[in-house]
């Protein structure tokens, strides 16, 4: 079973500070373990569960680690190259945008796993991102809409995510059987 829930932060709906942030956060019927290494898989694998992604590969490594750069082209085909700023299986990744698309001046973001209190084989998923847009004059409104347009990409994906975590053949491929 999976329950998943969106939430915008802060000061107005859609801010933290001076920075938007969105975030999204959903139960998942495995181990933190698990629900890190499904959120890591790359591939053919990944597409399984990730709608976000129409190609992603990591840059110059074969598994991926702080310092690493990631190539995402999104499936709208919007690219992006980011790079891991921590990692640390199996409770959380963090990343930040190197390269990308025009309108964006920063972008992060973070996925955390914990366990369910009294429920071990249960995973809290929570998936949060803060970014800013440029040019200046336009990034009040473009930031109102980027909130819209990434809380939506967001929920879709951990949702995905969730449905990952079902999948027999995700959890093969991370070595772990479907919950039953």
């Amino acid at each position: 079973m999976t329950s998943c829930d969106a939430r915008s932060s802060a000061a107005w709906p859609w801010q933290h500070g001076d920075v938007p942030v969105v975030e999204s956060r959903c139960v998942v019927p495995v181990p933190v373990d698990v629900a890190f290494a499904v959120s890591q898989v790359q591939g053919p694998v990944r597409k399984r569960w990730d709608p976000f992604i129409r190609r992603q590969h990591l840059i110059g490594a074969d598994v991926p680690a702080k310092g690493v750069r990631t190539f995402t082209v999104q499936r709208a085909g919007l690219r992006m190259e980011s790079e891991y700023v921590s990692y640390n299986p199996p409770s959380n990744v963090g990343m930040r945008m190197t390269k990308g698309s025009w309108f964006f001046a920063k972008m992060g973001g973070g996925w955390r796993f914990t366990p369910v209190d009294g429920h071990p084989d249960r995973t809290l998923a929570v998936w949060r991102y803060n970014f800013t847009c440029r040019p200046a004059w336009l990034a009040p409104l473009a930031e109102r809409i980027g909130v819209f347009v990434l809380q939506r990409d967001i929920d879709r994906r951990i949702a995905g995510f969730a449905r990952g975590c079902s999948d027999p053949v995700v959890l093969a491929h991370v070595g772990a059987a479907p919950a039953g």
